[in-house]
């Protein structure tokens, strides 16, 4: 398993919203994202600040890079956009920050 951790800002007042939208996600998306290799996938808000943090182990990179094959995971990341910090204006996906592992522990 492939453990995978990255870094997103949310735009201010719209964790409410994020949150909303997100429990639970529509079941097409969750069934694309699970046929797919992903398992024990979570987001976090730090309170007081933007930052998110999300975290996500999957079965193989090959796999989980067809997630983005999906219509309706652009238009879900298209309605992310809303919400979250883009690295331009007007793009498709928002804004999303790869972390290295420094510590494991089973």
């Amino acid at each position: 398993m492939i453990r995978k951790a990255f870094y997103m800002e949310i735009q201010p007042g719209r964790i409410a919203e994020y949150t909303r939208v997100h429990n639970p996600i529509p079941e097409e998306l969750a069934a694309i994202i699970k046929r797919h290799g992903v398992h024990n996938y979570s987001i976090f808000h730090h309170p007081g600040t933007n930052a998110m943090f999300g975290y996500m182990e999957i079965e193989s990179e090959e796999e989980f890079a067809k997630i983005g094959s999906y219509e309706c995971c652009h238009k879900w990341w298209k309605q992310m956009t809303e919400n979250l910090v883009c690295a331009a204006p007007g793009a498709d996906k928002a804004k999303e920050e790869e972390m290295n592992e420094v510590f494991h522990l089973d």
